[in-house]
C-alpha cells in the first residue's frame, strides 16, 4: 500500500494558503504546522510535503515526489521534463497570469531587447532570461538575484527581468515594462513514471477533476425561477447561461421551473430583468463546483 500512496509537493510560501484554500473547496482538508514540512492531509492515500515552487518540478522529475503544483515559469525555468496534469489558473493576488517582464529605469534609452546587447540584466529566472535573449539574438551579463531586484536599476544592472501581477511594485521603484518574457499560470504536474501507475493516474485525475470544477465555480451562482409557460421564451431571452437553462415542468401545467448558472457580479443587473419579463419564486445559490 505504501508505494501507492501520492506524495504530493505543496509549494511554500506566496502560494501556500492559496493551494489550501483551493484544496478546502474541493473537499481535501490541509492543516500546517510552523514547525513541519509534512502538512497533513484527511486522505491516507497522499503524503504532502512543502515544497518551494521553484524546485518542485525537479524534484517531481527526479521522482522524490509523484506530483505537485508549481508555476509554467519554473517547469520552463528548470527545464523538467514532468507530465502536466492540468492547468490551475489562481495566484497569491489574482486569477490572472503572472507575467515575468523586462524592465529599465523610466530615464532609461532602452527600447527593445536588442537596445540590452553587452549590458547587465539581474533576475531570478536566469534560464529563462537566456531564452528570452537567445530569440532576440543578444548577447548580455545574466545574473542571479537573491531578492529585492526591483531596486538594482540603474546602480547594480542596466535592466531586470522580473516577476509582477499588478505592476505596482515596478511603478513604485520607477521602473517601466519593456517587453514581456513569458506569462505564467500554475499547473499540476506528475512524474512520469509515476504517471504510468494506473492506481496512481486514477488519483491524480481525480484530484485536478476536483481542484479544476472549483475554479470554474468561482464567481458564479446559481439561479431558479418559476415561470408561466407563456412568459417562458420572454424569460429566457434576458438570461444569459453558463449553459442551456434547464427547464422542469411543475405541478401546475401552466408553469415551469428555470434553473441556470450566470456570473455573481450579473445577478443584481438581471434579476430585476427577470421578474419584469414575469419569472417569480427567484432564489440565488451558491456554486461550489462545475463539471462539464
Amino acid at each position: 500500500m505504501a508505494d501507492k500512496i501520492i506524495k504530493l509537493g505543496i509549494p511554500a510560501g506566496s502560494l501556500q494558503e492559496a493551494t489550501a484554500e483551493l484544496f478546502k473547496k474541493a473537499g481535501y482538508s490541509i492543516k500546517f504546522s510552523s514547525r513541519s514540512y509534512y502538512p497533513e492531509i484527511d486522505d491516507e492515500e497522499i503524503e504532502c510535503m512543502l515544497i518551494r515552487a521553484q524546485e518542485m518540478a525537479r524534484y517531481v522529475e527526479q521522482g522524490i515526489l509523484d506530483a505537485g503544483i508549481t508555476g509554467y515559469d519554473w517547469i520552463v525555468e528548470t527545464g523538467a521534463n514532468v507530465h502536466e496534469i492540468c492547468e490551475l489558473m489562481f495566484s497569491k493576488v489574482s486569477r490572472r497570469p503572472v507575467r515575468w517582464v523586462l524592465c529599465v529605469p523610466n530615464d532609461s534609452p532602452v527600447k527593445s531587447a536588442k537596445d540590452l546587447e553587452g549590458k547587465r540584466i539581474a533576475t531570478e529566472v536566469v534560464g529563462l532570461t537566456k531564452q528570452y535573449l537567445a530569440k532576440h539574438g543578444v548577447s548580455a551579463h545574466i545574473e542571479f538575484s537573491w531578492g529585492a531586484t526591483e531596486v538594482k536599476p540603474p546602480r547594480l544592472a542596466d535592466a531586470i527581468v522580473e516577476v509582477t501581477e499588478t505592476g505596482s511594485s515596478l511603478r513604485a521603484n520607477n521602473l517601466r515594462i519593456v517587453d514581456d518574457v513569458l506569462h505564467s499560470t500554475t499547473r499540476f504536474i506528475a512524474n512520469k513514471e509515476a504517471f504510468k501507475d494506473e492506481q496512481k493516474r486514477e488519483k491524480l485525475e481525480n484530484i485536478a477533476l476536483m481542484l479544476k470544477s472549483c475554479l470554474a465555480a468561482e464567481g458564479k451562482v446559481g439561479l431558479m425561477m418559476n415561470v408561466r409557460r407563456g412568459d417562458l421564451a420572454h424569460v429566457l431571452s434576458v438570461l444569459p447561461a453558463l449553459q442551456t437553462p434547464t427547464v422542469s415542468s411543475l405541478s401546475d401545467p401552466d408553469w415551469v421551473d428555470v434553473n441556470t448558472i450566470v456570473n455573481e457580479n450579473y445577478v443584481r443587473a438581471i434579476i430585476p430583468k427577470l421578474k419584469a419579463a414575469g419569472a417569480r419564486g427567484i432564489v440565488e445559490y451558491p456554486i461550489n463546483k462545475i463539471i462539464d
